[in-house]
């Protein structure tokens, strides 16, 4: 008999099996009514059969699988409790001994390096820019300058993403800069100091530093202005944006003015804010030396408004004008049309910018005369009273040459050609010397070479060498055609003849000044003997002639003054067919005053005049009376009083 039990006790006389030690557990919960204990200690199911008396389960249904055995549970064994804690005092010494393995890395092995770019975090450099050299005209007045400016920089690291349009929304409109690139700038990664503009005037860094933008700030640096805008731009040049030369003695003398920049570098808090008792380190910036030119600016100022107003009326592509003291080789002006403006240099026309007086090659055409006539008169074969029978036109090796004007067979003078500016009759009096000679004579003058003035960009012109002359080239040479020279170059030629014969290189820097203000002069330009005294003497009888009334330039005579000169008007080849024709003309004058005392030496180039007469005589004669009219006044130098020397054009029949 079986004893009902809520938790399923079991019958007397027999002990409970534990689980796990065999038999069958018991349903968890022991719900009532729902077991009954057997002698195996199975529960029973409900609706079956109890167990048989023995303990054997009732049979299987047929076709049920047979019932499996529960798995008998392993007891957990505990190991020893001091064996564990060894184990972990060894990982936990272990993990301590690789961290100690490392301090000892840090601090002593590796502390150099570690110590560095710690220092390096909070260093930050500032640039102490040089004061650039100023640059000014023979009287010390200032022609370029510096001047106490602000520089914009911003840190990246200190700029968070949501401030970002506000700052782009209020610097580029204040500072005329790109919103695109300011947005740029101040978003750099891995970057802590960026400069947004330089050259910023003192007053407008303040309104910067006045919207107390965090990241954004100031430093004190230098600008170049140009007090007199566009006075003698073309000679000066310009700084660029990155404070370096960009044109002109600017660019030609970047090393001399610009002096060497220093450098501080101070602690910086994780704020950006300086550290007053800090790591502090400084090399001192070394100052410019300033340039003092020879020029002078009121004589560059006429030379300047004379040579604009005669490019606008004649519609001429450009104009240079040049003034020299043919006794030193100093330049006193140099001017060029068009030019621009320094201090906005960005608004110019790339061409523009360049100094034409030096850079731009050009067939001189009869002012070139001079130094085929110095030829003959020195070699003794013509004199100025010789006389040639002077035709419109000549042939040599079937090509034709003619005078720029149809005329009669005429009689005139060696003083007559030169007067006249007779193409033909310059080509006669050539013949008596060889092509060499005069190739000799040319290069004597300075064709083909630099001038030596330093000034950036200078052509050297075209020359060619006797050799490769072709059986006519020596004809158009002889009258300034088929050779190319630049302005400067054919004002030597005059400036050479009115020293007497004694080339002096052209120079316009007369010497350097130091922060102090002490000037240290430059050496003397060389001098070099082309012709003698004589020749040059008979030379500048027979120019005086091109100015008077039989001759092609009265308009470049001057009130009370003596005044000698040769025009020149040449054709410009046309680069569409490698030709003269159509290609336009140069209309030039180059001359000297007093003739009979030569002090300053004017030259005057127009190319391609389209308006009006482009001969020499007409274009550039009136420029050269206007300016050498002012340069005698400003340098106070007097009419000496006498007589132009009677000069026989024309030969007796």
């Amino acid at each position: 008999m079986t004893t009902r039990s809520g938790r399923g006790s079991p019958p007397p006389g027999r002990r409970r099996t534990p689980p796990g030690k065999g038999g069958t557990p018991r349903p968890p919960g022991g719900a009532r009514g729902t077991s009954r204990s057997t002698g195996t200690g199975t529960p029973r199911r409900p609706g079956k059969a109890p167990s048989r008396p023995g303990g054997r389960p009732p049979a299987a249904p047929r076709g049920a699988p047979p019932p499996r055995r529960p798995r008998p549970r392993s007891p957990l064994r505990r190991s020893d409790p001091l064996k564990r804690l060894n184990a972990a005092l060894l990982v936990i010494a272990f993990v301590l001994s690789l961290f100690a393995g490392r301090l000892v890395q840090l601090q002593t092995i590796e502390s150099d390096v570690y110590t560095a770019k710690a220092m390096k975090q909070r260093m930050q450099e500032i640039d102490l820019p040089a004061v650039r050299g100023g640059i000014t005209d023979a009287e010390g007045h200032p022609l370029a300058q510096t001047v106490e400016a602000k520089a914009i920089f911003a840190d990246p690291c200190l700029i968070k993403p949501e401030q970002r349009p506000g700052i782009v929304t209020a610097l580029a409109p204040m500072l005329g800069l790109d919103p695109a690139q300011v947005l740029k700038v101040i978003s750099t990664p891995d970057s802590c100091f960026e400069y947004l503009v330089r050259g910023v005037k003192p007053d407008q860094a303040r309104l910067v530093t006045a919207l107390e933008f965090e990241g954004i700030g100031t430093l004190p640096e230098y600008r170049r202005v140009y007090p007199n805008d566009t006075l003698a731009a073309n000679v000066v040049g310009f700084v660029n944006r990155d404070g370096e030369g960009g044109a002109g003695l600017e660019y030609a003398m970047n090393s001399l003015l610009a002096g060497r920049d220093g450098w501080q570098r101070v602690e910086i808090s994780p704020t950006g804010q300086h550290i007053p008792m800090g790591e502090d380190q400084r090399r001192a910036p070394v100052p410019g030396r300033g340039v003092r030119l020879s020029l002078l600016r009121d004589v560059q100022y006429k030379a300047q408004q004379a040579i604009e107003a005669q490019v606008r009326a004649t519609g001429s592509r450009s104009g240079s004008v040049i003034v020299m003291d043919p006794r030193n080789g100093h330049i006193l002006a140099m001017a060029t049309a068009p030019g621009f403006d320094p201090n906005d240099f960005g608004k110019a026309r790339p061409a523009d910018l360049n100094n034409r007086a030096v850079t731009e090659a050009f067939e001189p055409g009869s002012t070139s005369k001079v130094i085929t006539a110095a030829a003959v008169l020195e070699k003794g074969v013509v004199r100025p009273d010789t006389v040639f029978r002077v035709p419109y036109e000549i042939k040599r090796y079937d090509r034709p040459f003619h005078d720029s004007h149809h005329h009669p067979t005429q009689r005139l003078t060696f003083a007559g050609v030169l007067a006249t500016s007779s193409n033909v009759g310059t080509i006669l009096a050539s013949e008596r010397i060889d092509a060499a000679t005069l190739y000799q004579f040319n290069r004597a003058f300075g064709f083909g070479e630099r001038t030596g003035v330093k000034l950036p960009g200078e052509t050297r012109g075209l020359l060619k060498p006797v050799e490769q002359w072709s059986g006519t080239d020596r004809y158009p040479i002889s009258y300034g055609q088929t050779v190319s020279v630049n302005a400067l170059q054919m004002a030597s030629v005059y400036a050479t003849i009115a020293n007497g014969g004694m080339r002096v290189t052209p120079t316009m820097m007369l010497g350097t000044t130091g922060e102090d203000g002490a000037f240290t002069a430059n050496p003397a330009p060389a001098q070099q003997r082309v012709i003698g005294t004589g020749t040059a003497r008979e030379l500048i009888r027979m120019l005086e002639g091109v100015t008077t009334a039989e001759g092609t330039a009265p308009k470049a005579q001057i009130p009370g003054y003596r005044v000698a000169g040769k025009t020149g008007t040449a054709e410009m080849v046309n680069p569409s067919c490698g030709c003269y024709k159509g290609g336009g003309y140069t209309a030039s004058f180059a001359g000297f005053a007093p003739a009979d005392d030569p002090q300053l030496v004017v030259q005057v180039v127009l190319q391609h005049p389209t308006r009006g007469s482009h001969y020499g005589g007409d274009a550039a004669a009136p420029v050269f009376r206007d300016v050498m009219s002012f340069a005698l006044q400003t340098r106070k130098i007097p009419p000496t009083g006498s007589r132009s020397p009677k000069i026989d054009i024309y030969a007796a029949r």
